[in-house]
Parts: structure tokens; sequence; C-alpha cells
């Protein structure tokens, strides 16, 4: 029997949210020794040599249950599908129970759930933060980010964070690297800037977006015992009535998931909700069968070239990796 989605309303506590800040289950087994430089690109093997020494230097203060004197930051500024968050990952793994691992998005929805000084006193218990992708599109949620992480970084936690820099971005100028500086500001100077350079592995085998599903091929996941079938109106609709803190709670147990009907978004508040989701989705491995259109069509061209278009850019290459088992 299919799982039923539609109407799942989780309640966490903020322990519980807390303690979901661990490594996603796509990258289990990621690992500094499991990490493949590509011989064409040497930023790649001298990532892979500061963060391990990054993360050698932040288990060796968790282990002896003290603070370094001084704070220290890593920034891994590349595109998407390079290794960043396979790295932070691996940072996290290295620390252990004295990491927190989460995405941009989910710090902020974190402080949005638990309240501010809440979220900062549950963080400072970690001796190492890593964030994944962070955002540089929303002032306000940037801001917020900056002064978390400054606290965080006064109480003597290190930080790890990765860029979500789309390709066509990383040019001479560095794009993600000195809006990130600018934005955090007195921070910057924490922060070693890494730069990763290489091709979007999640598209190595193709560059072309699958075409959508039968009607069939989508309600044919109703007949696995892992899987959900939703409408793509029901389920945009749905996600909007579930803080986006709750999102992976809200996919619990869903390994494969049936969209019918996917049709163009052209509302901003819908399109950035479905980002999230996607993020959850992926975290979690699951697959998806999609019919209606194509899914590099799911964002409007205007928003696709908007402020929002790195998350848009992001979730479509996460939307073919789910689609292809890339």
């Amino acid at each position: 029997m299919s799982i039923t989605l539609l109407g799942r309303r989780p309640h966490l506590s903020p322990s519980e949210l807390v303690e979901a800040l661990v490594p996603p289950p796509h990258f289990r087994t990621a690992s500094f020794d499991t990490y493949r430089p590509d011989p064409d690109h040497q930023s790649q093997a001298l990532a892979l040599k500061a963060a391990s020494k990054f993360a050698a230097r932040a288990a060796k203060s968790a282990r002896k249950g003290r603070r370094r004197s001084r704070a220290e930051g890593l920034y891994l500024d590349g595109g998407f599908g390079v290794g960043k968050t396979h790295l932070l990952v691996s940072i996290a793994r290295e620390a252990g129970d004295a990491a927190a691992f989460g995405t941009f998005v989910e710090y902020t929805n974190l402080v949005g759930a638990l309240g501010f000084a809440a979220a900062r006193e549950a963080l400072s218990g970690f001796a190492v933060l890593c964030v994944d992708e962070f955002e540089l599109d929303d002032p306000g949620d940037t801001l917020l980010m900056a002064r978390l992480m400054r606290e965080l970084v006064e109480a003597g936690v290190a930080i790890a964070a990765s860029s979500n820099t789309p390709p066509g971005a990383l040019g001479d100028g560095r794009f993600a690297a000195e809006d990130f500086q600018r934005e955090i500001q007195s921070l910057a100077g924490v922060f070693d800037v890494v730069r990763i350079d290489g091709p979007d592995y999640r598209h190595r085998h193709t560059d072309e977006y699958p075409a959508p599903a039968s009607a069939d091929a989508v309600a044919a996941v109703a007949d696995s015992e892992d899987g959900a079938v939703v409408g793509f109106a029901d389920l945009v609709d749905d996600i909007a009535k579930v803080h986006p803190s709750r999102y992976g709670a809200y996919l619990d147990g869903v390994a494969e998931l049936g969209i019918s009907n996917v049709t163009t978004l052209t509302d901003q508040s819908q399109a950035l909700r479905l980002v999230t989701l996607v993020d959850r989705l992926y975290d979690r491995d699951a697959s998806i069968v999609a019919s209606g259109v194509r899914l590099d069509e799911v964002f409007s061209q205007d928003m696709l070239r908007g402020g929002y278009r790195k998350k848009y850019l992001r979730a479509q290459s996460r939307l073919v990796a789910m689609t292809t088992g890339e």
C-alpha cells in the first residue's frame, strides 16, 4: 500500500529540530576517503586538503572538550555538483556529535521555529557548525545568519560553509566569495576561502532533462510500499500548511514520489517552498516520477532570471538527479 502524503502535519519539539541537524542520508557514505578529486581540476584536491586540516583541528578541540581561543571558519566557493557538500559532511563526521550540519535554509527555518535566542543557545553547544549552500539572495535571511554566525564565533564555535553559486557566475571575480565576505562583514577575516572548480557531477552523463513520465507510470508508484502519489497542485497547496522546518518529517518514509500534472509555477512563495521540499527529497535519496511539463519548466523564465535564480537552478539540478538516478 502506498503512503498518504497529503494532510501530514508533523510536530517536532525544539530538541528534535536540533537533533535533526545531521548529515542527510544521501551522503551516508561521504568521507574524506571517499572524495575523489577530478584530476582535471586541481582545486578539488586542494579543497580536500584544506577541509581535512580544518576538520582535524576542529575535531581535536571537540575531543578535548574546549573551544579554540580563536574561532576558525572555512568557506568552500564553487558551483553545483563539485563536492562541496561531500566535504562539509566529511568535516561534520570528523567532529561527530560535536558538529551540527544543515543547509542555510534549515538554519533560518530553525530560527523561525525556535526564535533567535533559543536557536543561538542550542547551536552554541556545538564545537562545529556546517552551513551548506549559504544563500545571498534574501537580505533578511542573510543578515540573520550573519548575526547568528557572529555570535556563535564569539562563543568559540568553528564554522564551515559553502556557496550556492551557479556555474555561470564563477568568473574571475569570484562572485560568491566576494559577496559572502561583504555580507558577513566583521566575520570575513575568520574565513579561509577555498575555490572548487569543475563540472556538475549530477549531469556528467547527460545535459538533457528527462521527458515527462506517462500518467500510468506515475500511478504505478502507488504500488510501492514506500511510494506516494500526489497531484502537483495539491502538493503545492499542502506544503503551504507545513512549516518548512518540518518538511523532512513531512516526507518520512517516502522513497519514491509520483507527481501528476506538473505545471509551471508563477507564484514566488509557492516556488520557494517547492525548492525546500526538493532539497529534503534529495537529502533522503528519494526518486521522482512526474507527468505534466518537463521539470526544467517548473520555474518560470522570469524566476530563473530573478533574484532567487540560484535556488531554482540548484533545485533543477537535483530534480534531474532524482528522476534519472544520477
